[in-house]
């Protein structure tokens, strides 16, 4: 039984880090959009900063509720 329950942490585990991996690359990716779409039309930074702000905001509470249900399927495997 404790095989299973560490083989389901890691599995879990695997696919937060996974999912935070993703994340970060595709944010990464929007930034260096976000950068060249500046250069080329200047005067359309702050709609454009402000569309990325939102989208960020709004990533960092997903990740927020990603992790929280993490670790609560954690508390709930362990008990």
């Amino acid at each position: 039984m404790d095989a299973i329950l560490s083989s389901t942490m890691s599995a879990i585990g695997l696919m937060l880090g996974l999912a935070f991996l993703g994340i970060g690359i595709g944010l990464g990716i929007l930034g260096s959009k976000v950068a060249e779409a500046v250069g080329r039309n200047p005067e359309t930074k702050n709609d454009i900063v402000r569309s990325v702000m939102i989208i960020a905001i709004v990533m960092t509470v997903l990740l927020l509720l990603l992790f929280c249900s993490y670790s609560y399927c954690c508390i709930l495997i362990l008990t």
